[in-house]
Parts: C-alpha cells; structure tokens; sequence
C-alpha cells in the first residue's frame, strides 16, 4: 500500500448546514482501513447537533474557542485542548468566539457512523463524505 500526501486546501468539502463544513482527511479512499479524520470549519455561532458514534472519537481544537457539549456537560476549549469520547456518548461541537473555529477529528473504525440524538437516524461517515464537493 502507497502512503498518501493530504492537502486540505486542494480537497472536496461536505457542507454540514448551520455553518459547519467538513473537510475528509484519511479515509478508505487514500487506503485506510482502520481510521478517518479530517477538519470541520464553524462560522461564528456555528453548531453541530447532538450525536453519538458506534467508536471512540477524539477532536482537537486547532484554531478558535469552542465549547464540546459532551453527555450534557459543556465544556470550553481553546486551540490545542483534545477530547476523547468514548462510543455512544452524546456530544457536540460549537463556535463560542467571533472568527471561524476549526477541529481535527479521528474516528478510532474505518465504520464509523453517527447517529443523531434528535432523530435516531444512523448514517455512516463514509455516506456524508460521499456529499463532498471540490470549492
């Protein structure tokens, strides 16, 4: 298997609605077979809602403030700060400044999926990436 050089800038973007945009990093399509990452960018005021993954997740913070909502309890992070989320634990991301905040994520299974709280509808992540677009 060839190694892969990931360039965010020159990559498709999945737009995620309610300002959030979702760049795929490593994934099945540059041979992975056992994780996913990539970088979702929030607009001020900015936020995902409420869901669980079937694996541990981590998320750092890489540029602006955020608050990590995780099973209930909000947190505030700034650029750096890393969460680890174990499978099935509700939580959510949000912009909590004035400029743009982006998050480096890492699903710990190539299977990973999301499952909305406020709908219970499941969808893979391979499935939402299939959306992206090259800006």
């Amino acid at each position: 298997m060839d190694a892969a050089i990931l360039k965010p800038d020159e990559l498709p973007v999945n737009d995620r609605g309610n300002g959030a945009r979702t760049i795929p990093l490593v994934t099945r399509s540059c041979g992975s077979s056992s994780v996913i990452n990539g970088i979702t960018e929030f607009d001020p005021d900015a936020k995902i809602g409420v869901h669980y993954h079937n694996c541990e997740e981590s998320v750092m913070i890489l540029e602006g403030d955020a608050i990590a909502e995780i099973d209930g309890t909000p947190h505030k992070l700034k650029a750096g700060d890393t969460t680890w989320i174990p499978a099935g634990v509700p939580h959510r991301f949000m912009n909590d400044g004035t400029g743009k905040m982006r998050i480096f994520w890492t699903y710990a299974d190539i299977d990973a999926t999301r499952t909305m709280v406020e709908t219970g509808v499941t969808q893979s992540i391979d499935q939402e990436h299939a959306t992206a677009k090259k800006l």
